[in-house]
C-alpha cells in the first residue's frame, strides 16, 4: 500500500483533469457545471477500508499539486485536503463500516470541499456566482457525478484496499 496509495492518488487527481477536459461539453454548460473529485473517492475508500501511512502528509501533498496544476493559486485545496482527512477519519471512527456509511461520508465531504473552495473563491472575487447559483447549478451537479462514481468504483475499490492492507472482511 505504500506505493499503491500515492500513486492512485495521483492517478485521480490526473483523471479529474482528463475526463474535465474529454467531458467538458457536458460537465460544463450555461446551467450546470460538474467538478470530477475522484480523487475524494480514492482519498475516502483508502481512508476507510486501507491501512495508508501518513495520511496527512499525502493530503497536503495531494492538496499541493489540485492547486499548482488546477487553480494557479496555492492555497484552497492545500488547506482543505488535510481538514477532509481528519472529517473522514472521525466519521469513520464512530460509525459501523458499511456502503452507505462511506457513500455518506464522501458527500458530506465532496460538500465541504466544493463549498469551501465556493467560499474561498468567492472571498477573494474570482468567482461572482451566488450562493443558490452554486448550490444548484455546480454543488448539486457534482455530488451527483461523484456519488454515481462512487457507486460504481465502491467494491472494486473495498476489495483492492483489504487486498492490499490486510483488511480482509466477511
Amino acid at each position: 500500500m505504500r506505493y499503491f496509495f500515492p500513486l492512485g492518488l495521483l492517478l485521480t487527481l490526473l483523471l479529474d483533469g482528463i475526463f474535465s477536459n474529454l467531458f467538458a461539453a457536458e460537465f460544463f454548460r450555461p446551467n450546470s457545471m460538474i467538478e470530477s473529485r475522484l480523487f475524494v473517492v480514492w482519498l475516502v475508500m483508502a481512508l476507510c477500508f486501507g491501512e495508508i501511512d501518513h495520511p496527512y502528509l499525502w493530503a497536503v501533498i495531494a492538496g499541493l499539486i489540485f492547486d499548482i496544476y488546477y487553480t494557479g493559486i496555492i492555497g484552497p485545496m492545500f488547506m482543505i485536503l488535510p481538514l477532509i482527512v481528519y472529517l473522514t477519519n472521525l466519521m469513520y471512527r464512530f460509525l459501523t463500516p458499511s456502503f452507505i456509511v462511506v457513500l455518506l461520508i464522501c458527500l458530506i465531504d465532496i460538500t465541504v470541499i466544493t463549498t469551501l473552495f465556493y467560499g474561498i473563491f468567492f472571498a477573494i472575487s474570482y468567482t461572482s456566482v451566488s450562493l443558490s447559483e452554486f448550490i444548484g447549478e455546480t454543488l448539486g451537479p457534482t455530488l451527483a457525478y461523484n456519488l454515481a462514481a462512487l457507486v460504481i468504483l465502491y467494491w472494486p475499490l473495498k476489495k483492492f484496499f483489504e487486498e492490499f492492507s490486510g483488511n480482509r472482511s466477511v
